[in-house]
């Protein structure tokens, strides 16, 4: 569980460390980022807890950290923020690099269980165990008992299914126009037609499918954060929207009766970074009211 730190940035006073280690889930070097405020750089001794950010497809651990500003209230709050890869790279996997959905940047946060795929593409169980085991193994001042999760599009839906698979091990969950129902899209039923198979393992989809987890959700109260572009009678500027891919009216509608997902359509935003940054404070204070409460 070596890390090797290849850089180290000033950040809102804390410090941005761009590391990498071989990771025995993906069979290959993954690359990750982890931002640490200044209340854990400045004293060693403090516990921080920790925010997970799950990028969205095509996204490195760089886009977060350059462009979501989530480092700029996790300084504030004392949180530390960990960007992983989106998937496993370098792995020769025929076809893994032919399209932008699929392959390289696009693991969809699941374990394959369709060959070749099986052999590397296990982003559920590396971002659930090996790399927050790696983390808290070799950076003393990251709290393993108090861990939230957030994240957009692709990672929205990781972000999302991650924390209904495992009640209580997230503290609190959030996400940026999130592919809610993957089963029901394009992108969703592509990826999970090549990771688990087609049409007839229908029950392997929906244990990764946001919407049909929360069907099933007996834990606590849900308390979910999510922003979206609002569709009005010009239309959205979210053209992924507007193709059917996100669908987080039906998350919505299958969350009734379990608590709060409040989704905020946003009017005017885009599918970009620039309106992560614009909220990226509201969600990190979300996750900071069960981080720090």
């Amino acid at each position: 569980m070596a890390v090797t730190t290849k850089a180290t940035i000033a950040s809102f006073g804390g410090k941005l460390l761009k590391c990498a280690h071989n990771a025995s889930t993906t069979n290959c070097e993954m690359a990750f980022n982890l931002y640490l405020p200044p209340q854990a750089t400045l004293n060693p001794l403090r516990k921080v807890p920790l925010l997970i950010y799950l990028a969205g497809l095509t996204c490195t651990p760089d886009n977060g950290t350059e462009k979501g500003f989530f480092q700029h209230a996790a300084s504030q709050k004392g949180i530390a923020v960990l960007y992983p890869d989106t998937s496993p790279r370098g792995l020769n996997v025929p076809g893994e690099d032919d399209s932008y959905d699929f392959g390289t940047g696009a693991g969809f946060y699941v374990d394959a269980t369709r060959e070749p795929w099986s052999k590397g593409y296990n982003m559920y169980s590396y971002i659930t165990a090996e790399l927050p085991q790696t983390v808290f193994s070799n950076f003393g001042q990251v709290d393993g008992s108090r861990v939230s999760i957030f994240g957009h599009s692709m990672g929205g839906h990781g972000a999302l299914t991650l924390f209904l698979k495992n009640p209580g091990k997230y503290r609190s969950v959030s996400a940026f126009a999130p592919i809610a129902n993957p089963s029901n899209c394009d992108w969703g039923r592509k990826a999970f037609g090549g990771y688990f198979g087609e049409e007839g393992d229908k029950a392997k989809w929906a244990e990764h499918d946001a919407t049909e987890l929360v069907k099933k959700w007996e834990g606590e109260p849900l308390d979910v954060l999510i922003d979206v572009r609002a569709p009005t009678k010009k239309g959205t500027s979210d053209n992924f929207y507007k193709q059917g891919q996100l669908l987080p009216e039906k998350l919505e509608e299958a969350a009734q009766g379990k608590g709060e997902v409040n989704v905020r359509w946003q009017v005017g935003y885009d599918h970009s970074y620039f309106t992560m940054a614009s909220f990226a404070d509201d969600h990190v204070n979300h996750a900071a009211r069960y981080l720090l409460g």
